[in-house]
């Protein structure tokens, strides 16, 4: 229930007019010692000392201690009704600590508010989760379904805003290299790419689907064909796959195509902008070789026993950061039906001494892809390729798959006519970049650096999805659920 003393703020119009005011950040607060501010945010904590009360306010660029005084009534009076979590504006003066109250251990502690007055702009029920850890001592299904408060507590503000900065450090740099970002399609077409595609119902040619993209492979190189020559995009990606910590249904890739290149030249600009991201934005970490190592896939297995190692000298240090490359990867294994099925992607390229091979079709399991991993601390981070940019070459890949060619040009009749009109020789990698993140944040998971994650099995407890539509919306689309 509201408390008169909000109710009489709100009829007399005091919100508004207190919205009015400038407010300062509170990460800001030192530089206005001595002076009367007006600050906004949560309230993280009250505690009641009587005469005293104290409120640990916050906002998005801080925290800092309050204190409301009985000599100033209005302020001292609202202070005593406020709770956790209540969103209100304080007009207040700001005040150095004496020494022997300075709290080293806090940005702000050295500096406290004197409330003169308080206006509570929202009220709150009691949250269901506690804000203030790191949270790992929830459950993770109660964090997820509230995840509008679970993003309030500072380690998940962390997460968030570092990767902003990440994406807003990558976009300058490829910016600068010459490279221009272009959004590709969301609703495009079900092709053989490796995973399932989620599919969306069409409903003006009912029975027909488009495909939400597991990557925006194929857009991506017909923008090379379109005489682009340097493009890169943050593009979200869906793929229907059992999920793990280290994946979601959808997922974001730093996207990256360049053309008249060679794979020294993608890995060379990749690596540039990898150490240029550890440098600038987590200094406190140390990249444990540059330039990165190169491994064979041949040497990886025999040595590792798997394509991705971790090649770090000390495991238990959190901030080493050991990168590698992986290349030469065979270009075909074989399934368990006894086809030939891409070890990576099917428009990957094989090495200039391999051509021949791919193109008689034979010694297919010696074939070797110009395939390119970037692995950091035992994950694949990022993967790549030199493309394929002629027609009857990426035909032979297929025709290795044992597609017909009707099919063939069914599914990827539009590359092979974009081939044949003139496409220059290219390759890119795309990075994933949740998985990236969760390595430098030093997360077990990349749920904790995507801001709406979805569970292991794929639902979103917030949203309450996937969910049940409407008759109306399925007669409409034409479909029918069968039981």
């Amino acid at each position: 229930m509201t408390s008169p003393l909000v109710k009489k703020i709100k009829n007399d119009n005091l919100n508004s007019k207190a919205l009015n005011m400038k407010r300062i950040y509170i990460k800001d607060l030192k530089s206005h010692i001595g002076s009367e501010v007006t600050i906004a945010g949560w309230v993280d904590i009250r505690r009641d000392h009587g005469k005293l009360i104290f409120i640990d306010l916050r906002d998005a660029s801080g925290k800092v201690q309050m204190v409301a005084l009985p000599n100033h009534k209005e302020g001292h009076a609202l202070a005593n009704t406020v709770r956790p979590e209540w969103v209100i504006q304080v007009t207040g003066n700001v005040n150095k600590r004496p020494e022997k109250l300075v709290n080293k251990g806090e940005p702000n502690g050295e500096i406290e508010i004197e409330i003169l007055s308080i206006v509570v702009l929202n009220e709150a029920e009691t949250p269901p989760i506690d804000v203030r850890g790191d949270g790992k001592e929830i459950g993770e299904e109660s964090r997820l379904k509230y995840r509008y408060l679970d993003l309030r507590r500072p380690r998940m503000q962390k997460n968030v805003r570092n990767r902003h900065k990440v994406i807003k450090l990558v976009r300058d740099i490829m910016d600068k290299d010459g490279f221009i970002e272009i959004e590709t399609p969301l609703l495009t077409k079900s092709t053989p790419e490796g995973s399932r595609d989620y599919v969306v119902p069409s409903r003006l040619e009912k029975g027909k689907f488009y495909a939400l993209p597991q990557s925006p492979q194929q857009y991506k190189q017909l923008l090379m064909s379109a005489g682009m020559e340097k493009y890169f995009q943050f593009a979200r990606c869906m793929r229907d796959e059992d999920t793990r910590g280290d994946r979601q249904p959808e997922f974001t890739q730093m996207d990256l195509e360049m053309s008249f290149v060679t794979e020294e030249d993608i890995m060379a600009i990749n690596e540039k902008t990898l150490i240029e991201v550890v440098k600038t934005i987590y200094p406190e970490k140390k990249i444990q070789q540059i330039p990165f190592p190169r491994i064979t896939y041949k040497e990886a297995m025999s040595k590792y026993g798997n394509d991705k190692p971790d090649i770090r000298t000390d495991k238990n240090d959190p901030n080493l950061l050991a990168f590698c490359w992986v290349v030469d990867f065979p270009f075909f294994e074989k399934e368990d039906s006894g086809k030939w099925t891409f070890t990576h992607n099917p428009f990957s390229g094989a090495k200039p001494e391999y051509l021949k091979n791919l193109m008689e079709m034979k010694d297919i399991g010696s074939i070797i892809a110009a395939q390119y991993d970037i692995v950091l601390n035992g994950y694949e981070i990022g993967g790549g390729s030199i493309r394929n940019h002629n027609a009857e070459a990426l035909v032979k890949v297929f025709e290795i798959m044992g597609y017909e060619r009707e099919r063939i040009e069914k599914n990827f009749g539009h590359m092979l006519r974009a081939f044949k009109t003139g496409t220059p020789p290219h390759g890119g990698i795309a990075w994933g970049l949740d998985r990236f993140m969760m390595l430098l944040e030093n997360e077990p998971n990349i749920r904790e650096v995507i801001p709406f994650a979805k569970t292991g099995e794929g639902k979103d407890l917030m949203m309450e999805s996937p969910s049940d539509i409407s008759k109306e919306q399925l007669i409409e689309l034409g479909i029918k659920i069968t039981q």
